[in-house]
Formats: structure tokens, C-alpha cells, sequence
């Protein structure tokens, strides 16, 4: 079996950009995580990927200043058996990119452009997850919101991570520079935290609970490390997350769902339609390679038990 490994930035979508060294050192974390999970696999699959020529890697072919990636992935989904992707969301880049190969007619180890699209929008998100009863965070066009009282979160309808968000006090008039395609929330006082979930045919299983490390300079969010599988779930996690694949239908494979633990209940914050840096943990969390628990690579192997453990990622 040829598998096609992409991961966006580290794979060249950024080679005509600067690509902070914060966000190259995840991004390869997510890669060599996926990587040595298949490398791992009972039969390893042959590997293709290409690397950012910033970005060595044994093995990767190399995209060059003047070279295009998407020409370069496209080509070579034609030579695999199947592809394993991983990008932002952000500005319709994981739908295209899941498109693009899709038409090769290979397999796609993704969710699907159309639920990959209204994950991508916080507005959506929240209307799906209003239909369907799931407690989250309400969410508001900047320029056609109601008066919210207390502190307010703004962020991109499109954003990933942490990306422009920022944090803005009661009685501070919330004005980010840049307001087309923002959204404002009220801000909800909890401990942040995500949950590795794995979809299979529409059934969403619970990985593990994870803590996110959310640091606030001059008003701006960021995420400055995780501690995967830090804390087991009673059932009411592993509800929720089952809540939210059925609000969203398409999604498939590893994705994350971002949440706020309250005092009273767990709030959805957003949907990851996509494997997140916490998968670079899931394997010594687990106690197993969690690749053995996507169906194109069971191949009949028994899953161990998961046996819960903690473990600290630093990102910042």
C-alpha cells in the first residue's frame, strides 16, 4: 500500500509565505506523529509526502519557491492507494484541498468538504449545534450583534486555533483591527479543553479529554501547550461528542472539539473537522497507535485497551 501524506504547512502549502518557527515546530509535530504511527503498523505502508524546501525531510520530495504544491500533491494522489491529509480550515483550505483529492477517485482519510465547511464557520457551528440541543457558546456576526454584557470574545468566522482571537474585558468596546468576517461571543468562564474523537461511519468515539494551556498577552489568546488525556470522562463527554457528529454529518476520521468545562456543564466552543496537535500525544495517552484504530489500517489487529495516560505538549 502507497499512503500519501500531507500536512499542509510542512508539505509546501506555505512555501511562498513566512512560516513562523512556532507554527512549523506543531505542524511537524502533527507530521512525524502520523508518520511514526505508520511507520509502526504491523505492515508499514510505503510513504509519499513532499516537505517546504525550508523544511527538510529524508524522503520528502522538495517544493521549491517556484514549484506548486497542490500541482505536485495532485500528481501524486494518482500514485497512492490512499491519502491522509491534514490542513487549516481557514479560507477554505481543507475543503479545497479534501475536493482536490477526492476527485482522484483514491481514499480520502478525511470528513467531507461540506461538513469541513460548516466546521470551518463559528456562525454555522453554532446554528447546527442550536438546531440540534448541544450546548455551545453563542456565537454573532461583530457587525449585527446584541449587546452582550461582560467580557467578549472575537475571533475570525474562519479561523483556526487561536488565530486573531482576542479577549475583551466588560466595558471595553470590543474593536479588533480588522472586522470583516469576525464574530464576537460572550465569554465563558471554565477550564478550556478539547476532545480527541475518532469517527467511523457516523459514530463518534471518545480518545481522550484534553487540557489547553490558554495563555492571554495584551487581550490576545493563544495556545501554549496541551496536556493530553488529562482527565477521564463520566459519560457526559463522550455524550456530547456523539451530540456533535450527529449535528454535523460528513465528519470522519480523527477531528477535535474544542470546549469550555463549566460548573454547571460541558460547552461546545468550536469543531477541529481535522486531527489536531493532540494527536502527537494520543499513542502514549492511549497506550496504543492510534493509526490501528482508522479502518484502512486495522487490517484485523486487536486494539489493546486503552489505558488512560497524561501527557504534556509544549507549543509555546
Amino acid at each position: 500500500m502507497r499512503v500519501l501524506v500531507l500536512e499542509y504547512v510542512t508539505a509546501g502549502g506555505m512555501r511562498r509565505e513566512t512560516v513562523p518557527p512556532s507554527l512549523a515546530a506543531e505542524a511537524a509535530l502533527i507530521r512525524d506523529a502520523m508518520l511514526a504511527d505508520l511507520a509502526a503498523l504491523p505492515s508499514p505502508p510505503e510513504i509519499l509526502t513532499t516537505c517546504d524546501e525550508r523544511l527538510p525531510l529524508p524522503g520528502a520530495i522538495p517544493v521549491g519557491l517556484h514549484a506548486s504544491a497542490w500541482v505536485l500533491w495532485r500528481t501524486l494522489a494518482d500514485e497512492a492507494d490512499l491519502i491522509w491529509p491534514v490542513a487549516p480550515e481557514t479560507g477554505g483550505i481543507l475543503a479545497d484541498l479534501v475536493r482536490m483529492l477526492a476527485a482522484t477517485g483514491k481514499p480520502v482519510l478525511a470528513s467531507t468538504p461540506e461538513a469541513i465547511l460548516i466546521a470551518t464557520s463559528k456562525l454555522e457551528t453554532a446554528r447546527r449545534l442550536a438546531l440540534a440541543g448541544v450546548p455551545h457558546i453563542p456565537t454573532y456576526p461583530l457587525a449585527d450583534a446584541p449587546e452582550i454584557p461582560g467580557a467578549r470574545i472575537t475571533k475570525p468566522d474562519d479561523g483556526a486555533g487561536c488565530d486573531a482571537t482576542f479577549l475583551w474585558p466588560a466595558g471595553v468596546p470590543a474593536a479588533p483591527e480588522a472586522t470583516e468576517g469576525v464574530v464576537i461571543q460572550p465569554y465563558v468562564a471554565g477550564e478550556a479543553a478539547s476532545l480527541s474523537v475518532l469517527v467511523v461511519a457516523g459514530e463518534a468515539r471518545l480518545l481522550c479529554v484534553n487540557r489547553q494551556h490558554i495563555a492571554v498577552r495584551d487581550g490576545r489568546l493563544s495556545l501554549s501547550g496541551l496536556t493530553v488525556g488529562a482527565q477521564a470522562d463520566d459519560g457526559r463527554l463522550a455524550a456530547l461528542a456523539r451530540a456533535v457528529v450527529a449535528a454535523c454529518p460528513g465528519l470522519d476520521g480523527f477531528i477535535g472539539i474544542d470546549i469550555i468545562l463549566t460548573k454547571a456543564e460541558p460547552v461546545v466552543v468550536e469543531i477541529n473537522p481535522r486531527l489536531t496537535t493532540a494527536y502527537a500525544g494520543l499513542r502514549q495517552a492511549l497506550g496504543l497507535n492510534p493509526a490501528t484504530l482508522l479502518p484502512a489500517f486495522a487490517a484485523g489487529t486487536d486494539e489493546a485497551p486503552l489505558r488512560p495516560a497524561t501527557v504534556e505538549l509544549a507549543l509555546a
